[in-house]
């Protein structure tokens, strides 16, 4: 059996001050005790360590080579764990962030700047996709942490609302894109694969309110563009569309709306390290309303 840190720094103290009963006394431990450790530790080694007399103690000779051994195991062994416990507690190391590209506009330059200033070891490698697609992957281990809108709940993942918007019907004040639509002859803007754009189209058509032609796009970004351009109303949420000023767009009144809730998700059994707790406050104090 392997001799423990502890029963190396007992036969060192020992080997000091020659006296079991003063060496006890300076571990802070009983004399049975450290006399049971250095018997294990004379075990281990099959040698005995150690000539006991009624004065004190003395060392053999392997006891006498053993202790130089011994000091420097014990110097190793504090290297190891000191750099185990900076490794745990510094923001180090490389991590992958997804989120959807629109989120990523209105979030990353919130707090990723300043992260990397203030952490030079850190590496952020972002993945973007549609925030279900990205919740997929925090729970299969393929990206670190999510920044995504509206998560479904997971035993595995741990869930933290940072903010929250709402996804409506926007115009450009500019044109007649209103009018336009309230006369049948609108022209809507949108990204149908997003359930909140599926939810407003729903509610729409509950209220009779059809759009003669519609264009569908991907990109948030140009669903903004289009409107504020005058091209159509846009389905927007309301952090994309307010997010350059100069678009000037406005929400409609009384028109259809979708709650989004905005979070930080990982997988708590992959982020219980001191660094992982640090970047999770960091991302979460920075993007929290």
């Amino acid at each position: 059996m392997m001799p423990t840190p502890s029963e190396l720094n007992y036969f060192v103290e020992v080997a000091s001050t020659l006296n079991i009963s003063r060496a006890a006394e300076r571990l802070g431990i009983s004399q049975p005790t450290l006399s049971l450790a250095i018997r294990r530790l004379e075990d281990a080694i099959s040698t005995p360590l150690l000539i006991r007399g009624k004065s004190g103690v003395a060392l053999t000779r392997a006891g006498q080579k053993f202790l130089s051994q011994a000091r420097h195991l014990l110097s190793e062994w504090e290297k190891l764990t000191s750099e185990a416990i900076r490794a745990e507690s510094h923001l180090t190391g490389r991590y992958i962030l997804g989120c959807h590209p629109s989120v990523a506009l209105y979030t990353l330059p919130h707090f990723l700047p300043k992260l990397l200033h203030t952490y030079p070891d850190v590496e952020i490698k972002l993945m973007h996709g549609l925030s279900r697609q990205v919740t997929d992957d925090v729970i299969g281990f393929k990206v670190d942490f999510g920044l995504v809108v509206n998560p479904v709940k997971h035993p595995d993942l741990v869930i933290k609302i940072l903010a929250r918007d709402e996804v409506t019907l926007w115009s450009s004040p500019r044109g007649k894109a209103q009018a336009e639509a309230e006369a049948g002859e609108g022209v809507l803007i949108c990204d149908p694969d997003l359930v909140q754009t599926q939810s407003v189209l729903k509610q729409l058509a509950s209220r009779g309110m059809p759009f003669r032609r519609t264009i569908t796009t991907g990109n948030l970004e140009v669903v903004a563009s289009l409107t504020a351009a005058s091209a159509g109303l846009g389905i927007l949420p309301g952090r994309v569309a307010t997010r350059e000023s100069h678009w000037g767009l406005k929400p409609l009144v009384n028109a259809p709306r979708f709650q989004d809730r905005i979070c930080l998700i990982y997988r708590a059994d992959a982020h219980k390290s001191a660094a992982s707790r640090l970047l999770i406050k960091a991302m979460a104090d920075c993007l929290s309303d």
